[in-house]
């Protein structure tokens, strides 16, 4: 989901001695796009989303759409909110693929081929323009699964075949060790959306930029809706146990693109929108990363006076959030892989920009 501009997140992590003493978050530069937004039509702005976030666009696409609909009154045909699901669904699949490429098996020559193959069919699904697109839809997913199973994924619970790709970096993940601190994870869900679209278009914008809930700053992504559907708040937390979350819903959410993309059995709130007040409307759609936000107001003439949005990596790379959590306090106790095993926890979360990481020591407390 990171803009065309370039931006990072810059994370300094403060060692006293083999624990972590504090962990400091420079987010990445928002560009002010309720001034870009401002006074135009909104059917000149939905081709503009794709060359402002070059990852998520179709996520960004239909949120915008959803939260202008929302704002007009207007309602959705059962079909169209259909085909957007099914957008959601492909593109979170692919930039769910994209990360494992990037993120693991970059190296292995035989997974990138796989992956590549795998991510040129989602593009069928994520290109298509209008509903109704079965029989291409067909043929994309009846390929799916031969290509899962060359990287190791053979069923739907994403448990690697032992001596595949996926297998072989899962044990190498396993042999970074580290000791975290024991914490409470709290995670981003559709029962918040009313609470967050709520200020969103409120004059001050740190709704946006460091959003939070009664001051708590949940997780969103793969890891949180795998604790969700597990109904569970305590876990391992690690790298091994996030690639493993990914692992698992790339595996189930193939299936259910291939079982024919029904809406009734699909998850809850992939796609909601919400009218807040008269010219007022707002959407969230649960994308690769989490959830991400939209919010628009028209003026008179129907044209955008406000936008605003929140993606998930303002939740995930908060300066109280989820990461600082994971990593304060934690103990390293190889220092010769002390940069492998942090650089991997932050890679874990799928920023939707580059990161940098630094290391200073402190005296111990």
């Amino acid at each position: 989901m990171s803009l065309a501009v370039g931006n990072q997140i810059d994370v300094t992590v403060s060692l006293a001695g083999a624990a972590i003493a504090a962990v400091e978050i420079l987010p990445r530069a928002r560009p002010s796009l309720a001034r870009l937004f401002a006074g135009k039509p909104a059917a000149s702005l939905l081709n503009v989303l794709p060359r402002l976030f070059s990852l998520c666009a179709a996520a960004h696409q239909v949120a915008f759409l959803s939260a202008m609909e929302a704002a007009r009154g207007e309602d959705v045909s059962l079909a169209t909110r259909r085909h957007r699901i099914a957008l959601v669904v492909a593109e979170r699949l692919t930039e769910l693929l994209r990360g494992l490429l990037v993120g693991h098996l970059a190296l292995n020559i035989t997974s990138a081929s796989a992956i590549r193959a795998l991510m040129q069919e989602l593009s069928v699904l994520v290109g298509s323009g209008k509903p109704g697109c079965g029989p291409t839809r067909g043929e994309a997913t009846a390929r799916i699964a031969p290509v899962l199973a060359a990287l190791g994924i053979s069923n739907e619970d994403g448990a690697p075949t032992p001596g595949s790709p996926l297998a072989l970096r899962i044990a190498a993940l396993e042999e970074i060790v580290w000791k975290p601190m024991p914490m409470q994870h709290s995670f981003l869900s559709v029962g918040d959306d009313r609470n967050i679209v709520g200020r969103l278009l409120v004059s001050d914008a740190r709704a946006c930029r460091c959003p939070d809930l009664a001051d708590l700053i949940p997780e969103t992504g793969p890891w949180a809706r795998q604790m969700m559907r597990a109904r569970r708040s305590l876990s391992r937390s690690g790298p091994v146990e996030r690639l493993k979350a990914r692992v698992t819903e790339i595996a189930r959410l193939c299936a259910w693109l291939k079982a024919g993309a029904h809406v009734e059995v699909a998850e809850d709130g992939i796609v909601e929108s919400y009218r807040l007040e008269s010219d007022r409307g707002a959407a969230a759609v649960e994308c690769a990363r989490g959830r991400l936000y939209h919010a628009v107001e028209l003026d008179r003439q129907g044209q955008i006076s406000r936008f605003e949005f929140c993606a998930p990596t303002e939740w995930n790379f908060h300066a109280r959030g989820p990461l600082v959590r994971s990593l304060q306090g934690a103990v390293l106790t190889g220092r010769q892989h002390e940069q492998d095993a942090v650089r991997a926890l932050i890679a874990s979360f799928d920023p939707c920009v580059g990161f940098t990481l630094k290391f200073r020591e402190v005296d111990d407390a």
